[in-house]
């Protein structure tokens, strides 16, 4: 227009003050060195194809993550104390998500390197197989029912349960609640859930149990390794002797005890999980990571891919120029995942595998601790005998007014509102919390887990010194 000017630069403002985002991003002179080496083109053989250069992330620090800003606050040092949930946990934030490599990149990566290494601890040779991050490991559960199903029966993928016989699940009756969900959410019905019952310290006996079941086809069989509740490993050599000769899909069931294969003391509870077909393992229970972390494994690669993919075009493209098995989202049953793996592997890299084994060795060493302080002392009964395998501690507390009474109808009624009573007044007077429960026929019982590191023997002393300055009236 008539009159106007092209003013020069302004020569305080820089460049990249002037160029928008593209521009300024495409500009730099010096490239991510983890952005630099991502693609390499192979063009042997007279075809054209892409494929990833894998890239060694076992030296990344926290800076080749974070924006600048962020790293000035971060001391990533190994240390016994549980790593702060602060906000840089969660800068992954509802933006980035988990579905394709051009999308997510480094998480993808991360999330691959760090299951791979998950599987190498479980005892898979140099450990191949699959496996993804799900919510929780109620997700993780069903999808070791989905996998075992394709696996041994693909066409329901397409035709649904009316291609399959009828089809049973096996698993004990102290097992996790998701094992029954999943039965009845895939469409297998709870009453084709087989629970099987267990031994004294409440792991599971033997399949040879189960009486014939003519015109059923056993499918699955979930091995829990650290119930809910007690703590209680399940044989998993044993219930692998009969998976493979009957050719069932063995599970285990991980997430409460998993953490526990990090463990060099510890890891013989698990003894034979090698040998499973799936293994779910949470993160974020035992190893104190952030939720949600929990993590479906699998012992052959291209099942969770095979069961869950539907190829959507607008985002699974097997023209583009990567190896698009990198593109992870479609073994999910969900879209986009949340970046789960980045707290996972950052706490890994700060703690280190030895940093996470002292955290499960105290933890152990805590619950025994506690187990040897109460097991005969006065006021105290233990809810099983023996040593807890996991950190599990189930007791009841005794008051003086129910010492001498004979063991009958009317003491288990009593005994059954003390531990509600003295929860609801450690509440009140703001000192600790422990949970209780009823179990079957018993009757409420304290089941004091510990997963906090940071806990020590003087918090374990006052807990006990604090039910029976509580209850001692009762």
């Amino acid at each position: 227009m008539h009159g106007e000017r092209n003013h020069p630069p302004d020569s305080s403002s820089s460049s990249c003050d002037r160029l928008g985002f593209l521009q300024k991003n495409n500009s730099m002179d010096e490239r991510s060195r983890m952005v630099k080496n991502l693609l390499s083109c192979d063009n042997s053989g007279g075809e054209a194809r892409f494929r990833r250069t894998e890239i060694d992330f076992s030296n990344m620090f926290a800076r080749d993550l974070l924006p600048c800003e962020q790293v000035g606050g971060l001391k990533l040092s190994a240390r016994s104390a549980p790593i702060n949930n602060s906000r840089w946990l969660a800068l992954p934030d509802s933006h980035d998500k988990l579905f394709t490599y051009e999308i997510a990149p480094v998480f993808v990566l991360m999330e691959q390197l760090t299951l791979k290494k998950m599987r190498e601890i479980v005892g898979w040779p140099d450990g191949e197989g699959d496996g993804i991050f799900s919510p929780g490991g109620a997700i993780s559960n069903m999808y070791s029912v989905m996998i075992a199903r394709y696996k041994f029966f693909p066409e329901v993928k397409t035709k649904g349960m009316a291609a399959a016989p009828r089809l049973i699940l096996f698993t004990s009756e102290h097992s996790h609640y998701s094992i029954k969900k999943a039965s009845a959410a895939l469409g297998f019905g709870t009453e084709n859930l087989i629970l099987l019952k267990t031994d004294e310290r409440f792991a599971f006996i033997s399949l040879f149990s189960v009486p014939p079941l003519q015109g059923f086809v056993p499918l699955f069989v979930n091995a829990t390794a650290g119930t809910t509740v007690y703590g209680a490993f399940d044989p998993i050599n044993e219930i692998a002797d009969i998976c493979e000769k009957y050719n069932i899909w063995l599970h285990v069931d991980g997430a409460w005890g998993g953490g526990l294969l990090m463990s060099r003391k510890h890891r013989h509870k698990l003894s034979g999980v090698e040998r499973a077909n799936s293994v779910t393992w949470n993160p974020h229970k035992m190893m104190g990571v952030p939720l949600q972390c929990s993590a479906i494994l699998v012992r052959e690669r291209g099942l969770l891919q095979g069961c869950n993919s539907m190829c959507a075009g607008y985002l699974f493209q097997p023209d583009k120029q990567y190896d698009v098995t990198y593109d992870t989202g479609d073994k999910a049953i969900q879209c986009g995942r949340h970046v789960d793996i980045f707290k996972f592997w950052l706490m890994w890299k700060a703690k280190g595998t030895v940093g996470f084994e002292q955290h499960i060795d105290k933890c152990l060493d805590l619950s025994a601790y506690l187990y040897n302080k109460i097991k005969n002392r006065e006021g105290y009964e233990m809810v099983f005998q023996g040593e807890p395998q996991h950190t599990n501690v189930c007791f009841w507390y005794i008051p003086p007014s129910l010492r001498g009474l004979p063991d009958g109808a009317e003491r288990r009624e009593r005994l059954h509102k003390v531990a509600p009573k003295i929860k609801a007044m450690m509440m009140e007077s703001g000192t600790t919390m422990v949970g209780y429960q009823p179990q079957g026929e018993k009757v409420n019982f304290f089941r004091m887990v510990i997963s906090n590191p940071a806990a020590t023997r003087s918090d374990i002393d006052f807990l006990i010194d604090e039910i029976e300055r509580l209850g001692n009236d009762l």
